[in-house]
């Protein structure tokens, strides 16, 4: 048995789940609507504060379905009541940010700057403070949205392993190389 798909998953107060006759389940709370279509094999029900994802065999795929489902939906309900948030740093000399609305201006080192266009479900704010590196700080109610745009950001300019140089997450560790040893 699935020990991920087998746990409730309580539902706070302030938070409305409603599953459809197709399968899709609809999570509404303070900080947002997720809607995520579940599999027609999996079964999702609602018993006295919970929701209990079950699963019809013990076929491999279902198996995996099982977990699966029960964990986004867990996610769904994390998302819409505190939100998620992810913070990456800007290391290299002369690298910025700046964000007016939902635009985000990166200068990574390039002859351009990079102009990314972030969706309405995620809002992001940059600080740049003195003898500190700039950070970019996301926040959303979709966990995969938020990973998704933060990833395509760090893509823009990866640290490299000799000076450390890029986009980074917050409190992320790097591998560091040794660089080039001079001959004797």
């Amino acid at each position: 048995m699935s020990r991920i798909g087998k746990a409730p998953i309580a539902i706070p107060s302030g938070v409305t789940i409603t599953v459809s006759d197709k399968n899709l389940v609809t999570v509404k709370g303070p900080k947002g609507e997720l809607t995520q279509q579940v599999d027609s094999d999996i079964t999702v029900k609602q018993e006295d504060g919970q929701v209990v994802v079950t699963r019809p065999t013990e076929q491999k795929r279902h198996k995996s379905l099982h977990g699966l489902y029960r964990a986004l939906i867990n996610n769904m309900v994390v998302g819409v009541t505190e939100g998620y948030k992810t913070t990456q740093e800007l290391v290299g000399v002369g690298y910025r940010a700046t964000s007016t609305g939902n635009t985000l201006e990166l200068a990574l080192g390039f002859s351009h700057p990079i102009v990314f266009i972030l969706p309405k479900e995620v809002k992001v704010t940059t600080t740049s403070e003195k003898g500190k590196n700039p950070t970019v700080t996301l926040e959303s109610a979709d966990k995969q949205l938020i990973g998704q745009i933060a990833a395509k950001i760090r893509g823009f300019r990866k640290p490299e392993p000799y000076k450390g140089k890029g986009v980074k997450f917050a409190g992320e560790v790097l591998r560091r190389k040794a660089g080039k040893s001079a001959k004797k």
